[in-house]
């Protein structure tokens, strides 16, 4: 089974107490939106889990926009939603996956291999008539362990030092306007990072915004050596998830976030900046 599974396949599951539900809308810029989209209704049982507040530490002079938090710190989060070991995780959003593949990804680095993101997101689930509730759940809190995958994971002298260098591929997820450095709305710089290729996430959608499944994965990304190491990376660290989740469905199996993403290079001065297609 793969990662990304279907209403009906939840909808069984609704009362399995081996299963956490975890809403994770959000909204840039309108960083109360997602929280409050949740109190008007969200999957029964469904926990919240806020990008800025839970899955994203203090933004400092460098890591970025979204920086990861202290996993202790996030480790006491998971378990007070309910999440140990023992835990088959669904996340959700209404964003495309790109917000819940953030939560994904922190999970699996954190140690964490049970979790499944939901096809579709909220509004689909609620259009096809499945159940919604509003009641906040009180979770019973579980111990969860971090056990960190520093594989996983590349800071910006990681990422700095693999600059041309061979059996490693660096994408960028973000939209190809951005990418190219024809325009920048979030960030003070525009442009990539010299030698990444171009790979959008929301390509990895079909027209009817669903998860295209792993052929149609890995034709996206192909060309790509799949013994080679793949860095992705976007704006903060977010949307470049949805691209790890993706490489993982094709069977790419050296994958890894550079955490920061462009909104830390740029904080470094004097690091390299490219523009146009590569």
């Amino acid at each position: 089974m793969g990662t990304i599974v279907e209403f009906g396949w939840l909808a069984e599951r609704l009362n399995d107490a081996g299963i956490v539900i975890a809403d994770c809308r959000f909204t840039l810029g309108q960083p109360d939106a997602g929280r409050n989209a949740y109190a008007e209704g969200h999957l029964p049982g469904a926990v919240y889990f806020d990008l800025e507040r839970d899955l994203s530490g203090p933004v400092g002079k460098h890591g970025g926009r979204h920086p990861l938090p202290d996993m202790d710190a996030f480790a006491q989060k998971v378990g007070q939603a309910g999440i140990d070991s023992s835990k088959t995780v669904v996340v959700y959003d209404d964003q495309g996956g790109a917000m819940a593949s953030r939560l994904w990804w922190m999970l699996r680095y954190a140690g964490h291999d049970g979790v499944k993101l939901l096809e579709g997101g909220y509004g689909a689930w609620k259009a096809a008539g499945y159940p919604t509730e509003t009641a906040v759940p009180t979770p019973i809190a579980a111990r969860f362990e971090a056990s960190p995958r520093p594989d996983m994971l590349l800071s910006m002298e990681d990422v700095k030092a693999r600059l041309g260098r061979s059996g490693t591929t660096l994408i960028d997820a973000r939209e190809p306007r951005r990418y190219q450095g024809l325009e920048e709305p979030i960030d003070p710089v525009a442009g990539h990072i010299p030698g990444a290729i171009n790979r959008f996430w929301k390509d990895g959608l079909d027209e009817t915004g669903r998860w295209k499944n792993a052929a149609r994965q890995k034709a996206r990304f192909a060309g790509l050596n799949p013994a080679d190491e793949i860095v992705v990376y976007c704006g903060s660290g977010v949307t470049a998830c949805p691209n790890v989740l993706a490489l993982t469905e094709a069977g790419f199996a050296n994958v890894k976030l550079y955490g920061g993403s462009w909104s830390d290079w740029i904080s470094y001065e004097g690091n390299p900046i490219a523009t146009g297609e590569e």
